[in-house]
């Protein structure tokens, strides 16, 4: 191993705020060497952010290290990070360790342009008048390969898009030429062109400053394109820590031969996803392929799009009139089947999410018509748009804000069953609400919990059981598992492939991620610029893709790496 620059010895971490005390931390130890990368996975809840943030003494008041120290070796002598008062942290924090939060859009100031943040940063930290300050943070941009340096400088973080932002956040993390930099978790729910850019920017900056990485993530796939040495937790324990090769060649722990099973493969489409509910010591990490391929013939056509387009106004004269505007969606004539699952796949602000809410008609089209059954959305009055809002429904990407924290979970999805009226009587409407929960596999414990009681997966498939309770028989899901760990996924993923031949559904399935597309879609459309580039049978479309937009995509998905 090269010279260790953090050594990481016995550290327990307990919340003492919860009984009984919850061990987020337990008797963990791990190394990491000068200019060596490590990627820390595992599930949400498994101690990976508690870890880190442990590392910069940013740890909630509720916690408490009860064991262990965290070493930081210098040039000339080495320190206990977990004895350091808060001024002796304050000047190691940033300079010397950096860290790049998740969701970059929370870790920015909203009330500050992105360049004044980072020049903060800097000043804080070096010797430098503002003037230079500034010099040295454009130069920063444009290492990271911002576009306009000087106008993201001027731009304020909700200006800029998901990508950018988490550029702007290394950038600040560069800024003072940090030892360690930590990465917590840095591409979640981003394009895998815009994670293929980050992780490659992370790598040569690594290199380029001879930094030592600890990478955080739930995705063994996106861990083993940049990590040297894998630390896999569980439970707050480290389960397994070996080198990338033997961990994804020859995983000797069962929960790490699970998280690889559960990740949907790209190479063929299998029956089902593996879970860690059903992986046990002795089960193979392969998933069955499924025999044959098959073609669905879909012939009732449930949803025709013509020619449809959507503007949106970017800036307005003093009546409120549009002066400019931007073409959202640009002519898409489409056609889905009952029973079929449409893929929609494309970068961020491609116009996926646009056109499933157009479909829903929770926006109002410029240009051209769509037809749900034959009828056009633009002349249903008020009882069929009521009757049409019942058959046709969404999924929402975020459950943390798509359902009120304020009812329990039994009222969440009793509310649409009384306003369709569904059911006679307050018994029969639990026991509907009981049916639905066990649809999801949640089951009647959860009938009295609330929305923050629950844990991400959790959560979505109360939204599911929402959406269930109004017996639609469209959905759009719209990057409904982008944001859950690769197991809760593959779960979900299952879940809505059971509901779907349970109730005869038919699917649009919005995701930047091909792997998961592929597992779920029969026909999958390829959206750039707010136009369908490609549209075929999801076989084809992986095997034989036609545009070169497309190949670029399926070359950004990340692969198990040795």
């Amino acid at each position: 191993m090269k010279e260790k620059i953090l050594s990481v010895q016995n550290l327990s971490i307990h919340f003492a705020s919860q009984l009984p005390v919850v061990k987020a931390v337990d008797h963990i130890s791990f190394d990491l060497g000068k200019g060596e990368s490590l990627g820390i996975v595992g599930e949400s809840g498994s101690g990976k952010t508690i870890t880190a943030l442990s590392i910069l003494n940013l740890l909630p008041p509720a916690s408490t290290i009860n064991s262990g120290k965290i070493e930081f070796f210098r040039k000339h002598d080495s320190v206990d990070l977990t004895g350091l008062n808060d001024k002796s942290m304050r000047a190691i924090r940033g300079n010397e360790i950096a860290m790049i939060f998740q969701e970059p859009m929370s870790a920015l100031n909203p009330a500050f342009t992105c360049g004044n943040q980072v020049v903060e940063n800097i000043l804080e930290h070096q010797k430098l008048k503002p003037s230079e300050a500034r010099e040295l943070c454009l130069h920063l941009f444009e290492q990271v390969k911002l576009p306009e340096p000087s106008r993201i400088f001027k731009s304020y973080p909700h200006q800029l898009s998901g990508g950018q932002q988490q550029r702007v956040m290394i950038a600040m993390a560069v800024s003072c030429n940090p030892k360690i930099l930590i990465a917590d978790e840095p591409t979640t729910a981003l394009d895998v062109t815009v994670q293929k850019s980050i992780l490659n920017l992370l790598k040569e900056l690594t290199q380029k400053y001879n930094m030592s990485l600890i990478f955080i993530s739930h995705d063994l796939g996106v861990v083993s394109e940049i990590a040297d040495t894998i630390a896999v937790m569980n439970n707050g324990k480290i389960v397994e820590l070996n080198s990338k090769k033997p961990i994804i060649t020859n995983p000797g722990n069962a929960y790490t031969k699970g998280l690889l099973a559960c990740r949907p493969p790209v190479s063929y489409k299998p029956e089902r996803l593996k879970t860690l509910q059903d992986f046990s010591q002795d089960s193979s990490i392969t998933t069955s392929r499924r025999e044959k391929k098959y073609k669905k013939k879909f012939e009732d056509v449930l949803f025709s799009l013509e020619n449809v387009s959507k503007s949106f106004p970017v800036k307005t004269n003093f009546l409120g009139k549009p002066k400019k505007t931007v073409e959202a969606i640009k002519n898409v004539s489409l056609r889905i089947h009952k029973h079929e699952t449409l893929g929609l796949v494309g970068e961020s602000g491609c116009g996926k999410s646009t056109l499933g809410r157009l479909m829903l008609k929770l926006l109002y089209t410029t240009n051209g018509d769509i037809y749900y059954q034959g009828n056009n959305l633009k002349s249903l009055n008020r009882r069929k748009l009521k009757n049409f809002r019942q058959e046709a429904q969404i999924i929402f990407q975020d459950p943390y804000s798509s359902l009120n924290p304020k009812p329990t979970v039994e009222k969440i999805i009793s509310e649409p069953i009384n306003y369709y009226h569904y059911t006679n009587s307050k018994k029969e409407t639990q026991l509907k609400v009981k049916e639905l929960l066990n649809d999801v596999r949640l089951g009647e414990d959860f009938l009295r919990r609330y929305p923050h009681e629950l844990s991400g997966g959790q959560r979505q498939r109360v939204a599911i059981a929402r959406v269930l309770a109004l017996q639609p028989s469209f959905i759009v899901c719209d990057e409904s598992v982008s944001a859950l760990d690769v197991s809760i996924q593959a779960e979900v993923l299952n879940l809505l492939q059971d509901l779907k031949e349970k109730y005869e559904l038919t699917y649009v399935f919005i995701s930047h991620d091909f792997s998961v597309v592929r597992f779920m879609a029969d026909t999958i459309a390829v959206m750039k610029e707010g136009e369908i580039i490609e549209k075929g049978a999801s076989d084809n479309i992986f095997e034989a893709p036609k545009n070169q937009y497309t190949k670029m995509l399926l070359n950004s998905i990340p692969n198990i790496e040795v």
